[in-house]
């Protein structure tokens, strides 16, 4: 039997909090981002009721998405990594332990402290999770999706190659997209 710490655990894992990273990013990448969408996208990746977002709010993470999204445009580790490092020093605070007042297991977070804005949040949480996914692969922890008419950012997974798509919908798009013009040339 799975225990509410196991689901807490499974939640907000390096992985899960990176994947709500990339969420984020996209979601908020529009000029003027819906709040609710913002809303939504915070519920699907493990965030609680009640989740109260100003326009200034969604604003700042609006300019928050967008440093992170600087990280996804990495080519190499040691962009990925560059990148990271700007906005470790310019975003983040020291290092802490936490358990928002025993509401949760303890865990650790870079923000100044458990009512941080909502935008140094993204920042401080979204660093140190694609921070542990270079460390830990060597490489850069996400990428921007390679479809003409798509710029979602996806979290890239596994040994096997590199993901150019953010999904299944995209690769299968640009690959009919290639097959009708490569038919057309041939006429």
């Amino acid at each position: 039997m799975r225990s509410p710490t196991d689901d807490w655990s499974t939640r907000h894992s390096v992985l899960a909090t990176a994947r709500r990273t990339a969420a984020l990013v996209n979601v908020l990448a529009e000029d003027h981002p819906d709040p609710a969408d913002v809303v939504d996208a915070l519920r699907d990746h493990g965030e609680t009721d009640p989740i109260d977002l100003a326009a200034r709010d969604v604003a700042d993470m609006h300019a928050a998405a967008a440093l992170l999204r600087k990280v996804f445009a990495a080519e190499h580790a040691d962009d990925a990594a560059a990148a990271l490092n700007r906005l470790l020093r310019a975003h983040t605070g020291p290092l802490r332990l936490t358990s928002h007042g025993g509401s949760t297991p303890w865990h650790p977070h870079l923000d100044r402290d458990d009512n941080a804005p909502w935008s140094e949040w993204l920042l401080a949480s979204s660093c140190m999770a694609l921070t542990v996914l270079v460390w830990d692969r060597q490489r850069p922890p996400g990428r921007i999706c390679e479809s003409a008419s798509c710029r979602n950012v996806f979290i890239t997974q596994g040994s096997g190659p590199e993901r150019r798509y953010c999904s299944r919908r995209c690769a299968t798009r640009e690959r009919v997209a290639a097959h009708r013009r490569s038919a057309s040339a041939e006429q």
